[in-house]
């Protein structure tokens, strides 16, 4: 699954820290979803979502390969 966490977090000028205390993670969680290393649970992913005011779809999907 990739995302696009990196680009929300750019547009609306927070850092990985601020989204982070947002949705109640450490700031290596959130580097670790934006390279792609972690895939967070349903509950974090709606919550970043919802940060970001934008549809689960608008900022996860999956791959081919998925």
């Amino acid at each position: 699954m990739k995302n696009n966490i990196k680009v929300e977090r750019a547009i609306n000028n927070l850092t990985q820290e601020e989204l982070a205390k947002k949705v109640s993670v450490s700031r290596q969680t959130i580097n670790a979803m934006e390279s792609n290393k972690y895939v967070p649970s349903t509950v974090l992913a709606l919550k970043i979502a919802r940060v970001f005011g934008k549809p689960l779809e608008d900022i996860f999907f999956l791959e081919e390969t998925d």
